[in-house]
């Protein structure tokens, strides 16, 4: 697709058969020159138009060229557009040939219908190399495990050797730790070979404090009315913000198009600000889906206040994205396997009730009072299918908001975790991984960003400060202790050990059978919340069942707590269809997972539900021993 101006984009340097296109817009200045790192002297001037674009081509500039645009004072700044950085954020831009590279990913169509499984990755922690061609090595592994969407954290060019990615400056540049662009491609192509979608977390909602020239360019770049947590919001309501709106309108063509990505995931969408009459999210969804017509493009929204307007479509005031994060399934998960209610689990208890509520409803809370913010919280979700919530008991945040960023198998026991791993993968909804969460992995993750010193300190002074909201982790002693994110030990200890694969097998194994189970079994593998009930048998034991067709129905068992004995049973819920037996199809105790022994809760004289455990049943199907013969 091109541009008016004969361009695929509207910003940025494109190649031609003779040269380079460039243009860039920058009302601050009344004339612009493009510098080539080969040249000397002042540069290319190019043209300026009444709503300060510059645009000019430079003859024999082609692919590899590095560049740098020159302003009236002598200063050299690097593109807003640059699609590379090789030397970072703070040299010069490189021209990038966007039909260079020879993808064999033709036949692909993208996201597959049925039951997805997403995989939450960060390309410099999941290999010790940390760059997309290592990763690239792990797809086959990743795709067997029955994953079908790796979502990528953010690959913006960033400042320093590392950092989480939330700090990108050059939002179309890939950073150049990882790899080339090409590489990034080459990794996108083989992952659609091994089966798997990819999808890109973009931010949309602030810059990074280092290497954003933004401000030389156009200081309408950012809002003068809205603020968010991490530095000021970006314009896409106020003066100037045509512009603006543009380049972040194209950055999301530009991830689909030329790197054949399957989506994005758009972060903290709440803090992504526009009064204007069709919201910025609304149109990025829009020309995200338009830029691969022939594939099925998946958006997912991040919304702290879990707002369903996120996936509701736009014909009903919505943005119409495929699925939002859905924070409260792990946050009454974390409460039920640890028992702690510090500072944003203060609103849950963990129980078998809010657990079945989250398969049933999604969100738990849909507009009551929340106490830890001293306001409701949450909108009603009916009419929104259960495939719209990604559910999730680990991800990036939530392993390192905490003093150590140690993961949930180090929080809690064994048996409750296998237990509460066959809820996430078997209930209605979205399931997701943290990377190396399907093998225990014991590499933490902690919060790391190289920055220079100056903003270093603020950062790990700003990071103890948003930790105190938890009272454990508010003791001086442990304040003390919080490791500092520019220390390159800090980025190391987050990194993945894949040996571990081999000594947590039995994990791996678990996670496996359980994936493959939720898209096998068609009953499991519908993901029609409407068509689940549940019911608290105990004070930490429950049951979903599943409805099938004909009286094929499912149950799922989960006791989080003690053996429960029920000599007394009066719970419709268990009562197999039609006179039939339940037959055990996998229990998180079977010795295969590291259990004691895969024990049926049913008995002729009541049920005897083993402790910490989860088992799915099956109304007159063979037993699992006879499935796998």
């Amino acid at each position: 697709m091109q541009t008016e101006l004969g361009r695929r984009l509207p910003f940025g340097a494109e190649p031609s058969h003779d040269g380079t296109h460039f243009r860039v817009w920058a009302p601050k200045h009344a004339r612009l020159h493009v510098v080539l790192d080969d040249e000397r002297g002042s540069g290319h001037e190019l043209t300026r138009d009444e709503d300060g674009c510059f645009t000019g081509s430079v003859a024999g500039a082609g692919p590899g060229t590095l560049y740098r645009y020159r302003t009236t004072d002598g200063g050299l700044l690097p593109d807003p557009a640059s699609r590379s950085q090789p030397a970072g954020p703070h040299g010069p831009s490189e021209v990038v040939d966007p039909d260079a590279f020879p993808w064999t990913d033709g036949g692909w169509g993208g996201l597959l219908a049925g039951r997805q499984v997403v995989y939450e990755m960060h390309i410099g922690t999941y290999t010790e190399a940390g760059t997309w061609q290592a990763a690239s090595s792990h797809l086959e592994e990743i795709a067997t495990l029955g994953v079908t969407v790796l979502e990528l954290m953010p690959v913006a060019e960033f400042p320093g050797r590392f950092n989480w990615g939330y700090d990108g400056v050059a939002p179309y540049a890939p950073a150049h730790v990882y790899g080339t662009p090409d590489d990034m491609r080459r990794f996108v192509d083989h992952a659609h070979a091994a089966g798997l979608c990819v999808v890109l977390d973009v931010v949309y909602n602030h810059m990074g404090p280092d290497g954003c020239y933004f401000r030389d360019f156009a200081d309408e770049y950012f809002s003068t009315g809205h603020t968010t947590d991490w530095g000021a919001a970006l314009n896409f309501d106020g003066p100037g913000s045509r512009h603006v709106r543009e380049y972040f309108l194209a950055n999301a063509e530009y991830w689909i198009r030329e790197y054949h990505l399957d989506g994005l995931r758009i972060d903290a969408t709440q803090n992504i600000y526009d009064n204007g009459p069709r919201h910025i999210v609304t149109e990025v969804v829009a020309r995200a889906r338009a830029a691969a017509p022939h594939r099925r493009v998946w958006i997912v929204a991040e919304n702290e206040p879990q707002d369903v307007r996120t996936v509701r479509p736009p014909e009903k005031g919505g943005h119409g994205m495929d699925a939002v994060w859905n924070d409260d399934f792990h946050h009454t998960a974390m409460v039920a396997l640890t028992g702690s209610t510090e500072a944003y689990y203060t609103d849950y208890r963990g129980t078998p009730q809010e657990l079945i509520s989250c398969a049933r409803h999604g969100f738990l809370y849909q507009g009551q009072y929340y106490s830890w913010q001293g306001k409701r919280r949450g909108t009603p979700t009916r009419g929104v299918t259960a495939r719209s919530f990604v559910n999730f008991i680990q991800n990036h945040d939530q392993i390192a908001n905490s003093a150590a960023g140690r993961r949930l198998h180090e929080l809690t026991g064994a048996a409750e975790l296998r237990a509460m791993t066959a809820l996430l993968l078997l209930m209605p909804g979205t399931a997701m991984l943290f990377q190396g969460q399907e093998f225990a992995a014991t590499a933490r993750f902690l919060f790391f960003a190289d920055h220079k010193p100056d903003v270093a300190k603020l950062v790990h002074a700003g990071r103890r400060e948003f930790l105190q909201q938890f009272p454990s982790t508010a003791l001086p002693s442990v304040q003390s202790r919080i490791d500092d994110p520019a220390a390159p030990a800090t980025f190391e200890l987050s990194c993945i050990d894949h040996g571990e694969r081999v000594v947590n097998a039995h994990v791996l194994r678990l996670h496996r059978d359980l994936i493959a189970l939720s898209r096998s079994d068609s009953v499991l593998a519908s993901q029609e919340g409407a068509r689940v009930d549940g019911a608290v048998l105990g004070a930490q034991c429950f049951v979903l069942r599943y409805a099938g067709d004909a009286d094929d129905d499912r149950l799922l068992v989960v006791n989080l707590g003690p053996d429960l004995r029920l000599q007394v049973a009066p719970e419709p819920l268990l009562a197999p269809p039609n006179g039939q037996r339940w037959h055990m199809l996998l229990s998180t105790e079977d010795i295969l997972y590291g259990g004691r022994g895969a024990v049926h809760p049913e008995l002729d004289d009541g049920w005897l539900i083993p402790a910490r455990s989860a088992a799915v049943l099956a109304a007159g199907h063979s037993t699992r021993e006879d499935m796998n013969g």
